[in-house]
């Protein structure tokens, strides 16, 4: 049978034997949707494990709304802030009484114009708005976490009258998922708060890589997440409005109230919007991350890898197919395949933890279970084989090299599952 798969702009075709797919995995169909100002009306009206925010917030209280760098724009804040901003006004807090704090954790300052991209026009020229700085010295000490974290918090969020957390929702590949408790840690906390968080990602011994319970799609008994949680209720704040994005960017949920109840109910929306139930994991998968923009490098491109490995054996073969016209971008990311020792890349990940260079240990641990064919442009292959893949230029040659490596592992009866959007479909055993 033929297949098409997304790759860039276009699509890649393959044909395999009839028989051998098991499952052909694609994202739920969604309910009809429903615009962000009714979204945001129903949410504030009925919020999750609160009382409303009339009853939270006072015409006498000093306000910060926390909000996602540049990097989590897609999450529209531009859209859904105005509303939270004008019912904090209708409960008499004036603009003068409300500051953004923009959550960057150890990224990057942003610029004014990307501060204005955010948040919208209206509101970046009302409001104070501020980058979270993680240095020790701009944060508030709060006590340290069970799991040994100690609790850095910026300063102007440790002093507000009252802290409103904001942001977007969606699966996370070491958290589990995103948003909540995230708008704390790494969000406004202190550089040593994160680093100790974030190295619970990976195993207490070192040489032992990536953590296997500190996964995508987990939460409970994911050490990570976990301790996000014990962190952000240091801080406790006193309401949380979260957004869950369906794969074309529209508004599919919006969940309000408190921090942690309305981030786990949120987390099962978003498995109701990307969770599809496995018949079997199979010998091979194929997995596209849906075409351009998803894979326009390999770092947005990578977000298929680990719901592609959780529909696959170990030891298994997984060919991504990704076009990855910008194969480098960032460079934080794409420089830390310079390593040729993977225990070397796994010690100085431990010393300065940060999401490109995690991801790209990742990649290469990943590459150490399973075998990654990736189907790419020509110009990209020497920079694939640098992160462990085979890289190959079309579908058909992925398929003919998995043939000869399945005849050369003695599988018969081998099993295919393909994933189309990989980077919106979450396999549930």
């Amino acid at each position: 049978m033929e297949y098409r798969i997304p790759y860039g702009k276009g699509e890649q075709v393959v044909n395999l034997p009839e028989g051998r797919v098991s499952q052909v995995l694609l994202p739920p169909v969604t309910d009809k949707l429903r615009s962000v100002e009714e979204l945001m009306e129903d949410a504030l009206a009925h919020p999750i494990g609160t009382p409303v925010l009339d009853e939270l917030v006072g015409a006498e209280d000093n306000v910060v709304l926390i909000v996602s760098d540049i990097t989590r724009a897609w999450a529209r804040f531009d859209l859904f802030l105005p509303i939270l901003v004008d019912k904090l006004n209708k409960l008499g807090v004036p603009d003068e009484q409300i500051s953004v704090i923009i959550a960057t954790g150890k990224h990057r300052l942003n610029s004014d114009t990307e501060k204005e991209e955010i948040i919208g026009s209206n509101l970046f020229r009302r409001l104070r708005v501020y980058d979270h700085d993680p240095a020790t010295e701009a944060c508030v000490f709060y006590g340290t976490t069970k799991r040994g974290t100690p609790v850095w918090i910026n300063k102007r969020v440790a002093t507000a009258d009252k802290v409103i957390l904001t942001g977007g929702l969606s699966p996370h590949i070491y958290a589990g998922f995103g948003g909540g408790r995230k708008s704390v840690i790494p969000g406004v906390a202190g550089v040593e708060s994160i680093n100790h968080n974030h190295n619970m990602a990976l195993t207490d011994e070192i040489g032992g890589g990536v953590n296997p319970e500190t996964c995508i799609m987990r939460h409970s008994g994911n050490r990570v997440s976990e301790d996000m949680c014990d962190v952000a209720a240091f801080l406790n704040p006193c309401f949380m409005v979260n957004v869950i994005m369906d794969a074309e960017g529209n508004f599919y949920k919006i969940m309000a109230g408190h921090w942690q109840e309305a981030w786990l109910q949120g987390t099962q929306e978003v498995m109701k919007l990307q969770g599809v139930p496995l018949k079997e994991k199979s010998d091979v998968v194929i997995v596209s991350g849906g075409g351009y923009p998803r894979d326009i490098s390999l770092y947005q491109g990578m977000k298929c890898y680990a719901p592609g490995a959780a529909a696959l054996k170990e030891g298994g073969i997984l060919i991504a197919v990704l076009r990855c016209q910008d194969m480098t971008e960032p460079p934080a990311f794409f420089d830390s395949f310079r390593y040729t020792d993977l225990k070397q890349m796994e010690m100085d990940v431990r010393a300065d933890f940060t999401v490109p260079f995690y991801v790209a240990f990742y990649m290469c641990c990943l590459a150490r279970h399973f075998t990654i064919i990736l189907v790419t442009e020509p110009e990209n292959f020497a920079n694939a084989r640098k992160t462990g893949a085979i890289p190959v230029a079309t579908l058909e040659n992925a398929w003919k090299l998995t043939e000869d490596k399945l005849k050369e592992q003695g599988k018969e009866n081998y099993t295919i599952n393909i994933m189309p959007y990989g980077g919106d479909t979450l396999p549930i055993e």
